[in-house]
């Protein structure tokens, strides 16, 4: 029996407020004016969705809001955006997540957060795992971002989600409480394809040299090693010793890059779910991401398949001109 959605998406959906351009400057004067100052969907569970929902697939959200404005905000986006939010719960007492993003002139980033809201709060019981097996791939959509969805917490979710024949995916942002990788090694285990960028892998694995950076990951198990090297693209190692390096869209200046990671994942699992080659899977990864970065917020600039379609052409002209 087929299954109802392509693809579910578990972590975080919040508001994101990008403040851009930014400097240290900011805090010498009393009023510093910005071009503009504006709500929009953050969060990398709901921003992949939103992408993946845009480029033509069926997909689930599976996170946790509380019952208040931003949460019913993320409600109407989801309905907007044609996603199935029928997994999201809603809990008393806990305030939605907003971040502030500090974004540079040059596109660079960091994040005010609320460690008391729903970011923070939400647990392994916040994801019906009765559920999974409505679609055909999982992603989780970062490592460490939940904190308090552990590495037991995700062996959990992962055990559920192979019982089902489901194609895992995870991306990871740094560990916010200095998780190592042995405390996520058993849940990298179940891992087909893994998206770290190279700044947050070389933490984890103490590693500077993409080959030895995938093969820390690789040794715990994980089917492909995706790794985001930004202007570069991506470097990826297969567990049968395969290496791609694929290069990134060029002639690209960022505006914003918050995102830009869950636009790449976006793009490479919309890529796996129509049975793209890996090589094809990274362009189509790196094309996307590159969408993303000349627009301020996660999701106003991918807004449909055609546009990355088109740029995706541009990209295969770029690389016959080497």
């Amino acid at each position: 029996m087929g299954k109802k959605l392509d693809a579910v998406c578990v972590g975080a959906a919040i508001v994101d407020i990008p403040l851009q351009p930014v400097n240290r400057d900011m805090f010498e004067v009393e009023s510093f004016p910005l071009q503009q100052i504006s709500m929009t969907i953050g969060g990398d569970a709901i921003n992949e969705a939103t992408i993946m929902s845009r480029l033509g697939h069926k997909i689930g959200l599976m996170s946790m809001v509380g019952r208040d404005a931003v949460g019913n905000y993320i409600m109407e986006h989801c309905e907007k955006n044609g996603i199935d939010y029928s997994g999201i719960q809603i809990r008393e007492g806990i305030d939605t997540s907003i971040n502030v993003g500090l974004v540079t002139a040059d596109g660079e980033r960091t994040f005010v957060t609320n460690r008391n809201g729903s970011l923070w709060k939400m647990t392994i019981k916040d994801v019906d795992l009765s559920r999974l097996g409505e679609a055909k791939l999982l992603s989780l959509a970062s490592i460490f971002n939940n904190p308090l969805l552990d590495c037991k917490a995700l062996v959990q979710i992962f055990q559920e989600a192979k019982k089902q024949d489901m194609i895992i995916c995870a991306d990871m942002i740094k560990a916010r409480l200095g998780e190592t990788l042995e405390d996520i090694r058993e849940a990298l285990g179940y891992v087909d394809y893994f998206f770290p960028n190279y700044d947050e892998a070389c933490l984890m694995t103490g590693e500077e040299e993409l080959e030895k950076i995938a093969d820390k990951f690789l040794d715990c198990g994980i089917g492909h090693v995706v790794i985001k090297t930004g202007k570069k693209g991506c470097y990826i190692k297969s567990q049968d010793g395969s290496v791609l390096e694929v290069p990134a869209m060029k002639g690209i200046t960022a505006i914003d890059t918050i995102g830009a990671g869950d636009n790449f994942a976006s793009g490479f699992i919309t890529a796996i779910l129509e049975g793209k080659t890996l090589k094809e899977c990274a362009e189509f990864a790196n094309v996307t991401a590159s969408i993303s970065v000349q627009s301020i917020g996660a999701t106003t600039g991918v807004q449909s398949r055609e546009q990355v379609e088109e740029r995706l052409k541009e990209y295969y002209e770029q690389q016959k001109g080497k």
